[in-house]
């Protein structure tokens, strides 16, 4: 005979249902009210988000005068000074390679445009100079019908700079801050949480922390390996702007994924612009022999268990973050998942029960009952 639904349990299972769907709704809710306040408050929410990223990886040496009984504002503002003065010569030895080999650069450049024009007009493409000039004609109106838009992407652009500038200052005096007073936060913190979150609320701020500075760390080691290595490589075959592309490497090392797969494109183009196919096809193995390291023996004994994300979850969090936020999404995508992990560990850690002792249940062998 076959078994009939019990409405009891139907109606049950419905109403539990819509609670849950209720829950995840207004939870969905109020992360959505989070994010849309955090747009309206980006131009402070971003230097904040800067200058975390820049004490993380300034702090061990602030730590270590602190320790060595340096005052907190003495040893934060030598920090500070130091970070300028090793930024400022970064852009400076970028600056100079690039500004002495830019004339190369635009030769090399004619060179391929030329080349490729003459492969163009062979076989199997058979493209007439004729045919060419009109496409550069049609290319030159239409530049010039869109003057007006060029000059709105200028202004964007300068206003852009400008934006970067303000929020380079304020990430800097905010790290300056951090250095000096990070200490003393999160027992100001617990002061000002009232009940459980005085708890709570510390010991997740301190584990996010954690995973960040490890994070960032771990990465910018990783991306020096691959600057050097890749630097050297491109020295070797003589490829222009050696520097530039190996910066650019250390850079993008912190966007994982989509940064390194970035500046290999971009050190292959300027080896086949400069040097030829054959340099740009070494250069391309160079890059995918050293990716290859990093992420099968570099990462590992230097991140150890890491953030404890599969390889997986980092490419769709970077996929993500880049279609929500452009590049500043995929910079921040993988930290965000790690902290986010870090949270659901913590509250797992607070929902489960603790394991039962074996044989707490059961009655002693051989106990009588009372009669």
């Amino acid at each position: 005979m076959a078994a009939t639904l019990s409405s009891t349990k139907t109606v049950a299972a419905l109403r539990s249902s819509a609670r849950v769907s209720l829950d995840v709704l207004l939870v969905l809710t109020m992360t959505a009210v989070t994010l849309w306040l955090m747009g309206k408050m980006w131009s402070i929410v971003w230097p904040l988000i800067v200058g975390l990223l820049l004490t993380t990886l300034t702090w061990p040496l602030a730590r270590f005068l602190r320790r060595h009984g340096w005052r907190p504002a003495l040893a934060a503002s030598v920090v500070t000074v130091l970070f300028l003065l090793v930024a400022s010569g970064i852009v400076a030895l970028i600056a100079v390679p690039v500004a002495s080999q830019s004339g190369e650069l635009a030769d090399g450049v004619v060179e391929g445009i030329d080349k490729l024009r003459a492969w163009a007009a062979g076989p199997p493409l058979n493209i007439g100079d004729d045919q060419i000039a009109g496409a550069f004609d049609s290319a030159v109106a239409r530049v010039k019908d869109s003057v007006g838009s060029m000059v709105t992407y200028v202004g964007t652009g300068v206003s852009t700079v400008f934006n970067g500038l303000v929020t380079a200052v304020l990430a800097l005096f905010l790290m300056f801050f951090f250095l000096k007073d990070g200490p003393r936060f999160l027992p100001w913190l617990t002061r000002q949480l009232p009940g459980r979150f005085a708890t709570d609320v510390p010991v997740v701020a301190a584990r996010s922390w954690d995973t960040l500075g490890a994070f960032v760390r771990s990465q910018a080691f990783v991306g020096l390996l691959d600057a050097v290595f890749i630097g050297l490589g491109l020295w070797i075959l003589g490829v222009p702007l050696v520097l530039p592309l190996a910066v650019l490497t250390f850079v993008s090392a912190f966007v994982p994924i989509v940064g390194a797969l970035f500046a290999g494109l971009v050190a292959v183009l300027i080896a086949l612009v400069s040097n030829g196919l054959t340099d740009a096809l070494i250069v391309l193995a160079l890059i995918v022999v050293v990716q290859q390291l990093e992420g099968n023996v570099f990462q590992p004994m230097i991140q150890s268990r890491g953030l404890g994300l599969h390889a997986a979850v980092v490419l769709l969090a970077v996929a993500l973050g880049g279609n929500l936020a452009g590049v500043v999404g995929s910079l921040l995508a993988v930290p965000v998942a790690a902290l986010i992990a870090v949270v659901w560990n913590y509250l797992r850690e607070q929902l489960s029960e603790p394991p039962r002792e074996p044989g707490a249940d059961e009655s002693p062998a051989g106990a009588v009952a009372p009669s």
